[in-house]
């Protein structure tokens, strides 16, 4: 519980109007959501503007009111703050709600296209290997230790983000990792965050529906580090992979000392002798003059990228890098991430979350180097999102894969037949003789690739991953390609 004089203290710009010593015990930023004693923060959504909803948060026992100047609430009986923005005035005052959680812990952030949500696990699990109790924060699930929270979005709403750091403060998390995506930084969502240490990946043709150009979508990404401050007390660092030329810019903007990671240029942390199997992968790890084996039981070329990234992070958060390795072993499965279905079939059925240009090449050539047979591919891409991306990754497909069979994805508002013709648009461009289809119905899709696989074939599922939804125009239905593709080889095995 903290006074509302207290709380408007925090953000510089506020005025207040009103009794400075009413009590808030929680914030809101959903008028639904509102309960006794809540300050209600009055946020723009994409669909609805918080300010709309006022008065329905006061009839719900909001002791308060953060909205932005101009707005004329004198009606109101209630303490009103007034602030220029007030999306960062909900992290601000969330942060201050919570007593600032965030800097009670060590505190990654990895963000980038490609790779936040491997990279996130791989970092707690060496976390973990070197004694720490730690917190999670990702697209998948947020975890405190082991026990695990339901995500909705990759980065919570600010309000929920401090309260979750604020659990992980109090059960005992000494480190927290977290995937930051572009959306959540461009709206404010980590706002009174204090990292440690920022991660990043790479950068490709993504979200260009919401950043408009891939410039904007870099600037996003940059805030990150951009926003790292020099601190004396706590060894913070910018981690960034060497190969990807957008690391360049990200480095003449960090105040932080910069550590590099790679496999083509020279870096910091570097992997030769790379061997990928369909077992896992190894490498040796050149750093500082020091060559160390690295195995993990993940497969994939680019999760040497990932694990590089990982250990980078943790030898930058003081964790001593034969421990680093040995954590990288222990690293369980990642849901959705070249994740395997096998019923004792006699060819392979991977489901995996690529769902951008650069992801779906990656996985493809992946899967190429592991398959004996045929590569079959099952995807498509969402609506209401970047269209630019449709043909190019029935390029992509059509020109690494021997079958591509192309689906709805989540459709949102949009025409399912639409996009997939868009994305056949592509694939016509590449695929040369090679079969390919366009199959609307996902788990038809799925049936039909698995189907017609063959002995030493594999099934490549791609673009949904760990979801167990479809996003249709008429609502949300329960879908997982992991249950789909085990109901489908079932049938086909004659198992019940």
């Amino acid at each position: 519980m903290l006074k509302i004089g207290k709380l408007a203290a925090c953000l510089p710009e506020a005025v207040l109007q009103g009794d400075t010593e009413v009590d808030i015990t929680g914030i809101a930023y959903d008028s639904r959501q509102v309960k006794p004693g809540d300050l209600f923060v009055c946020i723009q959504g994409f669909r609805f503007d918080g300010h709309l909803f006022i008065d329905d948060a006061v009839e719900k026992g909001a002791a308060a009111v953060a909205a932005e100047e101009g707005r004329e609430l004198e009606h109101l009986s209630v303490p009103v703050i007034y602030v220029p923005d007030s999306r960062q005035a909900l992290g601000l005052l969330s942060a201050c709600f919570y007593d600032y959680p965030s800097r009670k812990l060590r505190l990654i952030g990895v963000t980038g296209t490609n790779g936040k949500t491997t990279t996130t696990y791989l970092i707690k699990s060496i976390l973990e290997c070197a004694g720490h109790k730690v917190g999670l924060v990702g697209t998948i699930q947020n975890m405190i230790g082991d026990k695990v929270i339901p995500a909705e979005h990759t980065t919570p709403e600010a309000s929920d983000l401090q309260g979750l750091f604020s659990q992980m403060a109090e059960d005992g998390c000494t480190f927290a990792v977290m995937e930051v995506s572009s959306h959540a930084l461009s709206l404010e969502r980590t706002t009174g965050t204090e990292f440690d240490i920022a991660v990043f990946t790479n950068l490709t043709q993504d979200h260009l529906d919401f950043h408009s150009s891939l410039q904007h979508y870099l600037n996003a990404k940059t805030r990150l580090f951009a926003e790292l401050e020099r601190d004396e007390e706590n060894n913070k660092a910018a981690v960034l992979n060497a190969d990807d030329e957008h690391s360049i810019y990200i480095a003449e903007r960090s105040k932080v000392p910069v550590i590099t990671y790679g496999i083509e240029a020279d870096a910091d942390f570097r992997a030769v002798d790379i061997d990928v199997r369909p077992e896992g992968l190894s490498y040796l790890l050149e750093h500082e003059g020091e060559a160390l084996h690295v195995r993990l039981s993940i497969t994939g070329h680019f999760n040497v990228y990932n694990s590089l990234a990982a250990l980078a992070a943790c030898w930058a958060a003081g964790v001593e890098l034969d421990t680093a390795v040995k954590g990288l072993n222990s690293t369980p499965l990642v849901p959705g991430r070249l994740e395997p279905v096998s019923l004792g079939q006699g060819f392979a059925v991977m489901v995996d979350y690529a769902h951008t240009p650069d992801g779906l090449e990656n996985v493809l050539k992946t899967v190429r180097g592991l398959t004996q047979g045929r590569s079959i591919v099952v995807f498509g891409c969402g609506g209401d999102r970047d269209k630019g991306k449709r043909a190019v990754m029935g390029e992509i497909a059509g020109r690494l894969a021997d079958v591509v069979i192309v689906t709805s994805d989540n459709p949102r508002s949009e025409s399912p037949e639409l996009i997939c013709e868009a994305i056949g648009d592509g694939v016509r461009r590449t695929i040369g003789g090679k079969p390919w289809e366009i199959i609307v119905d996902r788990r038809q899709a799925i049936r039909r690739a698995i189907m017609m696989a063959e002995a030493g074939d594999t099934v490549l599922i791609a673009g949904k991953g760990h979801e167990d939804y479809q996003i249709l125009k008429d609502g949300i239905i329960h879908f997982d390609d992991r249950e789909e593709a085990s109901r489908a080889l079932r049938e086909r095995l004659g198992q019940k």
